[in-house]
């Protein structure tokens, strides 16, 4: 997997916001800070559900929205 970024313009702000954006899109961040310390196989699961329901209370709601309108 590569990632590039093109500076333009010397202008290496805008670069590394760029940068950092395509990592927090591919995921790599987070699977890093995840890496960092040893998760149990249980503390993993109930992770992955808590972010499961979050994200199904998010696709309600945004759906009630919908239907408002």
């Amino acid at each position: 997997m590569t990632i590039e970024v093109h500076v333009k313009g010397n202008n290496i702000e805008k670069a590394i916001r760029t940068l950092k954006k395509k990592l927090l899109n591919d995921g790599l961040i987070r699977e890093l800070k995840e890496r960092q310390h040893y998760s149990k196989p249980s503390a993993v699961k109930r992770e992955a559900k808590k972010q499961a329901i979050r994200r199904f209370k998010k696709e309600q709601k945004l759906k009630d929205l919908k239907k408002e309108f």
